[in-house]
């Protein structure tokens, strides 16, 4: 039952998403927690981890997931659901292609999505930064932690480097190399 339910769900997060990994953090944070497959600090782990390894990042969310809930088969089925709609959009458009680049409908939908997507990644940045940040809540405690004024320096530089268009590829080893110096030197 697990294998058909994690197949069907991220089918549902790759029909109902649009806009990449980033618009889809907030469906799969939301389903993976109320199934009670994982926690939220175990999935913000992961999503530092989906982010650091090649692949499309819901791809490697899906395998993760699937993996940990129902083995290999279960993460082969979890990532074959979170692409298969995609697969079968581009299908369908490849075939009516010149019908879709002309059509009202067409436009005002992308119009409308657009929007909606910033508005998903938005959330998925607030709720993301709020798990990092303030773990426990807004509290004044929080910023008597060592870890809170290291997570924030740490954003802060790859701020300013992703400003100064600094290859990511080079942000994300400066960041992981800062993050394992200040874990190892404060044994966290």
């Amino acid at each position: 039952m697990i294998l058909l339910d994690l197949f069907l769900n991220f089918f549902r997060m790759g029909l109902f998403t649009f806009g990449g990994g980033y618009a889809m953090l907030p469906l799969i944070t939301e389903t993976v927690v109320s199934k009670g497959w994982m926690d939220l600090p175990r999935i913000l782990d992961f999503t530092a981890v989906s982010e650091s390894t090649p692949g499309p990042f819901a791809v490697n969310m899906a395998t993760y997931v699937g993996n940990e809930m129902g083995g290999i088969l279960g993460g082969i089925l979890a990532t074959l659901g979170v692409v298969l709609p995609s697969f079968i959009v581009i299908i369908i458009i490849v075939k009516f292609i010149d019908k879709f680049n002309n059509s009202i409908v067409v436009k005002g939908c992308m119009a409308g999505l657009k929007p909606a997507v910033i508005g998903m990644i938005a959330t998925a940045v607030l709720s993301v930064g709020r798990s990092v940040f303030f773990p426990n809540g807004v509290t004044t405690a929080v910023f008597s932690s060592p870890v809170f004024w290291i997570s924030a320096a740490i954003f802060i530089g790859t701020l300013i480097l992703a400003l100064k268009k600094v290859n990511p590829i080079i942000i994300i080893i400066l960041s992981a190399a800062a993050g394992i110096a200040i874990g190892y030197s404060l044994n966290l």
